[in-house]
């Protein structure tokens, strides 16, 4: 489902930056474009999370997963939540890791960026009620 809502979001974001008048220079996004922001990068990070915890997952024994990762000799597999890691460690010591080495960036990236947004949003979107009211 996060794919989805990453590509969805993202098509979102894409249109309303086409639909922008040309030479209106720089400015700041609108409190949409801030809310579909939180909500690209949230689904950015679950994503990303899910698919780093999920690369070490395996039915069968640990030394069938270390084996079809690459990795060679007796293994002992390692867990780490953040930063997302399974390693193969061999009784030598020797570690292989099996998540890629974008995945935690993305995930701080979107820890960081989603509430960020979100609370522009909701600042952009009071301070825009506030004016309107006045007459």
């Amino acid at each position: 489902m996060t794919p989805f809502v990453v590509a969805g979001t993202a098509l979102a974001l894409a249109k309303r930056a086409y639909d922008r008048e040309l030479g209106s220079g720089l400015r700041l996004p609108d409190a949409t474009s801030c809310a579909l922001l939180a909500v690209l990068a949230g689904a950015a990070a679950l994503g990303a999370y899910a698919y780093g915890v999920m690369r070490g997952f395996y039915i069968l024994d640990p030394d069938q997963m270390c084996a079809a990762a690459g990795a060679r000799g007796d293994h002992v597999v390692t867990r780490m939540a953040l930063p997302v890691s399974v390693e193969c460690v061999t009784s030598a010591g020797q570690g292989t890791e099996l998540v890629p080495g974008w995945v935690n960036p993305v995930v701080y990236g979107g820890l960081v960026l989603s509430p960020v947004a979100l609370g522009t949003a909701v600042a952009q979107s009071s301070g825009s009620s506030t004016g309107a009211i006045s007459s």
